[in-house]
């Protein structure tokens, strides 16, 4: 096998894994979501069949797409949302991986076309301020990825709310964006749940650049 050959069965086997993750955070239902991966010194992409349930995903139903969309290894049609992810990373060198669900708490937010504010320090580490709001757009063109684009451009942000639909996750690869899409549930939960009892209080702009400045060179093992 050649070094392509490895780098593509290796993103096949760690996105059957990450599927899995988005059913464990109960981040998608039935066959919704989606996760991508870039292939390492490639134009081409790794990502989920269309339609297809979780349970029944394997390594071998993957689909290999070039940067256009266009299938270029596989037996099944590709995720809906392909050309969206491909988009994405046309246009976003530094992003290795995408995700995208519909998880019920942020899709809430979208619904309602509000940004969730910056009021948790979980936030502040992760997203280093407000997750924004992209524009409404329909499945099946780009028209979704130019709205991902557009919106975390300039933000530090890696997740987006797109309007009336759902979340979309960029990171440095595949895990990392499904770990945004965890985070972004989770604290979209807890300021629903803020927003219910009371008026949150917004983080000081000082202080979520401190957290999100620790939290990317200080935290963890390095």
């Amino acid at each position: 096998m050649t070094t392509l050959d490895l780098a593509v069965a290796g993103l096949r086997t760690q996105l059957v894994d990450l599927h899995r993750e988005l059913t464990r955070w109960n981040l998608v239902v039935w066959t919704a979501g989606n996760v991508s991966a870039r292939v390492p010194g490639a134009d081409l992409l790794v990502i989920k069949p269309s339609g297809v349930s979780y349970d029944d995903l394997t390594p071998e139903s993957m689909v290999v797409c070039d940067l256009d969309g266009n299938l270029v290894d596989g037996e099944l049609s590709p995720s809906s949302d392909t050309a969206a992810h491909a988009y994405v990373y046309r246009h976003m060198p530094h992003v290795g991986g995408v995700a995208h669900t519909h998880s019920t708490y942020a899709s809430a937010w979208a619904a309602r076309g509000e940004p969730i504010p910056c009021v948790l320090t979980a936030m502040a580490d992760e997203f280093g301020g407000e997750i924004p709001v992209g524009p409404f757009a329909l499945i099946g063109g780009d028209e979704i990825g130019r709205g991902v684009v557009d919106t975390l451009n300039g933000q530090r942000s890696p997740a987006v709310l797109m309007r009336n639909h759902g979340v979309f996750t960029i990171g440095s690869d595949a895990r990392a964006a499904v770990k945004a899409a965890v985070m972004c549930e989770d604290v979209a939960r807890t300021a629903h749940l803020a927003c219910e009892i009371g008026q949150p209080i917004p983080i000081p702009q000082n202080a979520v650049d401190s957290l999100h400045h620790r939290y990317r060179n200080v935290y963890g093992q390095h």
